[in-house]
């Protein structure tokens, strides 16, 4: 039964894959094709589904190993990175709650994105996290985790920016992509060191080796991996990528950010339990982080206009609660909590549309009479006490300064030092047609026969004879300095838009994807 754990997540990337391939060589389109585009990506996702519950029954009926391997994807000296999977315990739990959210959200999306721009392109996106969340939970060593990690929040960035033809909903997905790869970071670098001092990447040697680790060991790794989290579960001070995700559809906003991908930080942080129990400072450091993660947000919270905000402070103010709760070694019920909180979350925020109806004719409560007295908090809390304007101050506005001044170092010194010198260049210039008037070529004299000829011989040669003093004329006589600077700079930019062509992430993810097969 423990085989059945590598089809769970291989589903819904087959739907993702069918969806758009179709879509992309116009097999599917349109109005007429919802329907092909919904069943398909509803059907895998429901299957996965089904696969997780028997998954789970073979558990708790004692038929399951507790890990599958399914083979090896990069061997490296001693580096191994294996394909295996966890098929028991907090993990499969886990899988088949995401399942089951992932499938009700589908469902939901079918009505509600009727007759959309993009139909087609929401429910590829859609299946394509649902996969990358179950590999997620489900993969047993970093690196597969890392995977699903990283498609998970591509596939955010692009339903954040899902209306892309609105520049606010561009800009802020590509914030929060940007604030996430921080996160991102950490990860890697937690990995580099889990290889460095345990000698394997899978989560079960880790966390059994953790004893062995010094507690400064243990720490570092601890401290890496809180920062992932911190970052993919909007704690402090990544909170605020979270209300500028809500530019994205009802459904993805519900999936991403109230059901599931939200506590993948917690799943991280519980999945690595054993490690932060061997270090104080980490644990302290969980602690101090959610608490005061969930204080903002509840303040912030209060002032709230929309109820997207509201839900997403609510939501973040959650997820403190359960890294207080991991810190201070409540992790029974911190894994309790990320489940109740993913299916009360999801609801909210999938009835969130029809709120305006539900609370017809209902007062809102008002706040005590203690807190309205308290107007300088309002305003620091309607303002979200300026956090985003403080990371724009210590840290975009530096890089902003800094990218300008090495633009104008390149564009007035760099420049001018690679050019020739005018004065010299002219000169020369200037005496390659003075030799040309004494030679009495005359090329410039439209009515001189000297590079004219008859038939198709002597049209041939009189052509190239043209195009050599065409360019003779460009680049020699009429001096490198001006003109071959400036087709030199044109082919410079065409050369740097290439480059930033071939840098986007899509390419080198394939042009890594490529490197791997290879060496495989």
């Amino acid at each position: 039964m423990d085989a059945l754990v590598v089809l769970i997540p291989l589903m819904p990337l087959s739907a993702a894959a069918i969806v758009g391939m179709g879509h992309l060589f116009g097999f599917i389109g349109g109005e007429t094709g919802e329907s092909i585009t919904a069943d398909i990506a509803g059907w895998a996702i429901s299957m996965s589904c089904l696969l997780a519950l028997s998954l789970l029954g073979a558990g708790l009926l004692g038929k399951n190993t507790g890990s599958y391997a399914a083979g090896h994807w990069l061997n490296s000296d001693t580096l191994d990175i294996p394909v295996n999977f966890i098929t028991a315990g907090f993990h499969v739990h886990l899988a088949v709650l995401f399942s089951i959210l992932l499938a009700l959200v589908i469902r939901f999306s079918m009505n509600y994105m009727h007759r959309e721009a993009g139909y087609h392109r929401f429910f590829f996106m859609l299946s394509l996290f649902s996969a990358a969340m179950l590999l997620l939970v489900l993969s047993g060593n970093a690196v597969g985790t890392f995977i699903g990690w990283e498609i998970a929040g591509l596939s955010s960035y692009f339903l954040i920016a899902y209306a892309y033809d609105r520049p606010v909903a561009a800009a802020n997905a590509t914030r929060v992509f940007v604030t996430n790869r921080i996160g991102d970071a950490g990860f890697i670098l937690g990995i580099g060191l889990t290889y460095a001092w345990v000698g394997s990447i899978n989560w079960n040697d880790l966390n059994a080796a953790a004893a062995q680790l010094s507690s400064g060991e243990a720490t570092a790794i601890a401290l890496c991996f809180s920062v992932a989290a911190f970052a993919k579960s909007a704690q402090l001070p990544f909170t605020p990528w979270l209300g500028r995700a809500m530019e994205g559809p009802t459904p993805s906003s519900a999936v991403f950010y109230g059901a599931v991908m939200v506590h993948a930080g917690v799943y991280l942080i519980i999945l690595l339990r054993p490690v932060f129990e061997y270090s104080t400072l980490a644990m302290a450091v969980l602690a101090v982080v959610g608490l005061a993660t969930a204080v903002y947000s509840f303040v912030v919270g209060l002032t709230q206009t929309d109820v997207k905000s509201s839900l997403v402070l609510a939501a973040s103010g959650q997820l403190g609660l359960m890294f207080l709760e991991c810190g201070l070694g409540f992790w029974q019920l911190a894994a309790w909590h990320l489940c109740a909180h993913a299916v009360v979350r999801c609801y909210q925020f999938l009835t969130a549309p029809s709120l305006l109806h539900h609370i017809h004719d209902h007062q809102i409560k008002p706040v005590t009479p203690v807190m309205s007295n308290l107007r300088r908090a309002y305003v620091a809390s309607l303002q979200r006490f300026w956090l985003d304007p403080m990371i724009d101050w210590m840290l975009v506005k530096p890089v902003r300064g800094l990218a300008h001044d090495l633009s104008y170092f390149d564009d007035h010194i760099v420049d001018r030092i690679m050019g020739g010198a005018a004065p010299a260049i002219q000169a020369i210039s200037s005496l390659a047609q003075l030799e040309e008037q004494i030679v009495g070529a005359k090329l410039d004299n439209s009515a001189d026969k000297f590079a004219q000829g008859s038939g198709l011989a002597g049209k041939l040669t009189e052509w190239t004879a043209a195009v050599l003093h065409w360019f003779e004329d460009r680049f020699v006589l009429r001096g490198i300095g001006k003109d071959t600077i400036n087709y030199g700079r044109q082919l410079g930019h065409v050369a740097n838009k290439f480059e930033q062509s071939v840098l986007r992430p899509r390419y080198l993810v394939l042009f890594v994807c490529i490197t791997l097969l290879f060496a495989c």
